[in-house]
């Protein structure tokens, strides 16, 4: 959900940042060949979700000019998979075939195993005549090996129209990742115009409508797929994604979302169900039951890495004002029952040091002004304001707090060391705590940290106030900093992504920012350094961690 809260008033989600639409073409993927040709395969490659002995392998094929994602057409193809421990495919360890076909939009998913733990490898596909693009993945370190450290690429919210994937484009030029973690709104649902960047769109949404249908959902997915700096990064690393509301819709919960109108879009249920079967299509990512998206990923003894879906189960945002009385209701839920025992006996039972969380909205209190319960409860019961303070933004943990005191109950009831949230959504970049009672931090105790990465291009706060770089938002900042205490970093203009540094002794994360997401060459710098060590709280560090 964008950082729309934040500012005094919530904007209409059909008005806010509206401009005019560049006629900006997207970029193919692939190069032309040399004689002109059909192109099979048009939307890239890429792995997800490594285990020690496997890793998913995706691409799209298309048989012919008319079997375009989404069209329904096509016939089917044999899809020949091969992976080896060289790009040159001397030493090839396994293959196979599949079949693409029109039920699966013509995208192809292997679930490849019998891999080395620890490895690198290629993967190629193979159909019509024609080869895929190389990729490259990794597989996971055996569950009993102790890796010296491990290192994820970490970013959220990527919208087509707000600007260029250069974000992407940074990462990929990275030779020290393990994998990239994206923790939400990959792609965003909004029609051509309605949700931009600062100057409007820069280049245009396909459809041109609000994705609603099967067929909208496969078509954007595509086109998300044909960025040249998204392709490249999929084909250099695996990612580990989960989704938040925009793979959707805008403040998606279990029976609706802020961005579906009940009659004139159709049946809620039946839209979900069509974001979540083109998802699972276009995206690297392995399913549980029932389709489940939460799961649990392992790294050897080091790190345990969580990724929750906080908008299959959760309950409606409650409206601020009079719904403040009822964020802190026992029955309101963000992960839903299941998920919630889930996550709560992963942590308690996990053999690892660095329990990680995929987390898409932020868990870390942000209230005006933290409240002490114990002298409060009067005015609570009174005017209705939640028992830890008047929450910024609904959409997040703030508005769940039952759940959130459930979870960070189970943490310290059980004495569960070394918790941190890898968190997204709100297009700026956060370091807290993670306390139990946010009025008496630092002196109460706390449950974790967590780290909260910018949006790729998605409007950050000085972008919606159309300010300077680092000038009307350093207010906002202090102000947020001096109410909530265990907030140990904000910066609230800048772009860009986190690279998550962990071994034995501590988890550090650092924060680059891109200089102008309207540039498609924009470089890159280095913003902010924190860790925690274990054991330990959020601290400030000098620089990136450097091999």
């Amino acid at each position: 959900m964008p950082l729309r809260e934040i500012i005094s008033a919530r904007l209409d989600r059909r008005t806010v940042l509206k401009g005019s639409t560049a006629a900006v073409a997207a970029t193919l993927l692939t190069t032309a060949p040399a004689r002109a040709e059909h192109v099979v395969f048009q939307h890239g490659v890429a792995s997800g979700d490594p285990l020690p002995t496997g890793v998913i392998a995706w691409t799209r094929v298309t048989p012919n000019a008319d079997a375009t994602p989404g069209s329904g057409v096509g016939e089917a193809v044999t899809v020949r998979w091969e992976v080896a421990t060289d790009d040159g495919f001397s030493n090839i360890v396994a293959s196979g075939t599949q079949t693409a076909t029109v039920d699966s939009d013509h995208t192809v998913k292997v679930d490849i195993s019998g891999l080395r733990a620890g490895s690198d490898y290629c993967y190629r596909f193979t159909a019509l005549g024609q080869t895929s693009p190389i990729g490259r993945t990794r597989t996971a370190p055996d569950t009993a090996a102790t890796p010296d450290r491990l290192r994820f690429g970490v970013v959220s919210c990527a919208n087509w129209e707000a600007g260029y994937f250069n974000v992407y484009r940074h990462l990929a030029a990275r030779t020290d990742l393990d994998a990239i973690v994206h923790l939400g709104d990959y792609l965003y649902e909004y029609a051509r115009g309605e949700y931009g960047g600062r100057t409007g769109s820069v280049r245009v949404h396909e459809p041109a409508h609000e994705i609603v249908s099967l067929a909208d959902y496969r078509i954007r997915h595509a086109q998300y797929k044909t960025d040249p700096d998204l392709a490249n990064l999929h084909r250099q690393l695996p990612f580990v994604c989960i989704w938040d509301d925009h793979e959707t819709a805008n403040d998606t919960w279990s029976g609706g979302a802020e961005n579906h109108t009940p009659g004139a879009e159709g049946d809620w249920q039946t839209r979900k169900a069509a974001a979540l079967r083109a998802y699972l299509e276009w995206m690297p990512v392995r399913a549980g039951a029932d389709r489940r998206l939460y799961r649990r990923l392992r790294f050897g003894t080091l790190a345990e890495l969580s990724m929750l879906d906080l908008r299959s189960y959760r309950s409606q945002e409650v409206k601020a004002g009079p719904g403040w009385r009822q964020v802190d209701a026992p029955d309101r839920t963000i992960t839903g029952a299941d998920q919630m025992d889930w996550v709560t006996n992963g942590l308690v039972s996990s053999p690892v040091s660095w329990k990680l969380i995929g987390n898409p909205v932020m868990i870390a209190p942000l209230v005006f002004p933290p409240l002490e319960p114990a002298t409060t409860a009067a005015l609570t019961q009174l005017i209705g304001i939640p028992e830890g303070g008047i929450p910024v933004n609904l959409d997040q943990w703030d508005g769940y707090t039952a759940d959130r005191k459930r979870l960070l109950d189970a943490v310290t009831d059980n004495q569960v060391g070394d918790v941190l949230f890898l968190t997204g959504d709100i297009h700026t970049s956060w370091a807290a705590d993670l306390p139990l009672d946010a009025a008496n931090y630092p002196g109460g105790p706390t449950a974790g940290a967590e780290f909260v990465v910018p949006s790729v291009t998605s409007p950050s706060l000085g972008d919606m106030m159309r300010t300077p770089p680092r000038t009307a938002s350093l207010a906002a900042e202090a102000a947020l900093q001096s109410v909530n205490r265990h907030l140990r970093y904000i910066e609230m203009d800048s772009h860009g992504y986190g690279v998550l540094h962990v071994d034995a002794g501590q988890a550090q994360m650092d924060w680059f920012y891109v200089s102008d997401v309207l540039d498609p060459n924009a470089g890159v710098r280095h913003g902010a350094s924190l860790a925690v060590r274990r054991g330990g709280r959020v601290e400030q560090r000098p620089g990136p961690v450097l091999d």
